[in-house]
């Protein structure tokens, strides 16, 4: 099932997400990164091996996201939520995403991970109040 354009047309307008992870016992952790979307439900992003979140992915790849539109018009409201797997990334054509959408990353020493969503869940209250798009990825 391809993803409805009007959450792609969304992530791409957006550049922060809110990362959650956990560790293998499932003690939580979130954090803010900044991401390049990459298309087909693919978020990369860098972060640095010693944080805790990036332990936390190599110990347990499965992860949960959100991207939202701050706005306090409750008509306004949209927002992106995501489950899906986290894994470090050296493809080049994920650095290329990432460079052409931060270019000072270019001069830096970074560490990438691609964020591979299994599930999309768009809500847009401009579409109608509480309306939500729902993507799957479907089972490979």
């Amino acid at each position: 099932m391809e993803i409805d354009d009007r959450i792609e047309k969304f992530v791409r307008r957006h550049h922060v997400l809110t990362l959650a992870t956990s560790t293998a016992e499932g003690k939580p952790y979130c954090c803010n990164v900044f991401y390049a979307y990459a298309g087909a439900g693919r978020f990369i992003f860098t972060s640095d091996a010693q944080t805790r979140h990036a332990g936390m992915m190599a110990q347990n790849a499965h992860v949960a996201a959100s991207v939202v539109l701050e706005t306090r018009v409750v008509g306004k409201v949209q927002g992106l939520q995501i489950t899906g797997r986290a894994v470090r990334t050296g493809d080049e054509a994920d650095r290329r995403t990432y460079i052409k959408r931060f270019p000072y990353a270019a001069l830096a020493d970074i560490t990438l991970w691609r964020l591979e969503a299994r599930m999309l869940k768009y809500t847009d209250n401009t579409l109608g109040f509480g309306k939500k798009l729902l993507w799957q990825r479907e089972e490979e």
